[in-house]
């Protein structure tokens, strides 16, 4: 029997159901969530997500249970090793980015900054930290 390869970003049962419901409401099949990082915020990244209908050259596609997270190629080596998340609990529902890369984030938690290795230039070292997106 062979191992599947672990992704390089995880996209668990919860967060592919919340936004399997959230394209139903768009009435639009063809949306895939989108997971950027981009410049910006007080520590120098933040994360955004958007509802896309494309996929480009290079992008990551991650498929689970009928929905698709795409994630840019410059994103995505931010994101190594991380997991876009929806918990339900006493505090509420929300999106989480579990990010193992991100060095602090900033007081009103909209931006990050990241570790950088000379060891590895394109993955940046792992500390556990979370960043919520609220919908």
């Amino acid at each position: 029997m062979s191992e599947v390869p672990a992704l390089p970003l995880e996209f668990p049962d919860a967060a592919a159901n919340k936004v399997k419901a959230l394209i139903a409401e768009e009435e639009n099949p063809n949306l895939k969530l989108r997971v950027s990082i981009t410049g910006g915020g007080c520590s120098g990244f933040q994360y955004g997500f958007t509802f896309d209908e494309t996929v480009t050259d290079g992008d990551m596609l991650i498929e689970k249970s009928g929905v698709a997270l795409v994630v840019d190629p410059m994103s995505l080596q931010y994101l190594v090793g991380g997991e876009v998340d929806y918990p339900e609990g006493l505090e509420g529902s929300r999106f989480v980015v579990q990010y193992p890369n991100a060095k602090s984030t900033c007081g009103c938690g909209s931006s990050f900054s990241i570790y950088v290795t000379h060891s590895l230039p394109d993955v940046p070292a792992a500390r556990g930290v979370v960043f919520c997106l609220r919908f």
